[in-house]
């Protein structure tokens, strides 16, 4: 945008245009020792799944090593990530958590 003043002094200003937050996918990693119902409970509670989606996920994590449990900003995404693995080692579970950028 371009102003002209009386004084014959011209300003000039440039609209910022904000791009969206970055968004990183959040997954769960497949160990041995991990009961499925505690899976299954982690993405119903942090993951707002409901039990059917949870399943599916979870049985996702068992036959791939590795599921999605869904995408969000940043700072969301790493606060889940503490979440749940606080949650597991206070379980006595291996449960592995981590993110990566979408």
């Amino acid at each position: 945008m371009v102003t002209k003043h009386e004084d014959g002094t011209v300003e000039t200003r440039q609209e910022q245009k904000l791009k969206p937050p970055p968004m990183y996918q959040v997954f769960l990693l497949n160990d041995d020792y991990t009961p499925m119902e505690f899976v299954v409970a982690i993405l119903q509670e942090y993951f707002s799944k409901d039990r059917e989606a949870a399943t599916q996920i979870m049985l996702k994590v068992h036959r791939n090593g590795k599921g999605m449990c869904g995408i969000y900003p940043k700072d969301i995404a790493f606060t889940r990530v503490e979440l749940v693995l606080t949650h597991a080692r206070e379980a006595g579970h291996p449960l592995q958590c981590m993110t990566e950028e979408a």
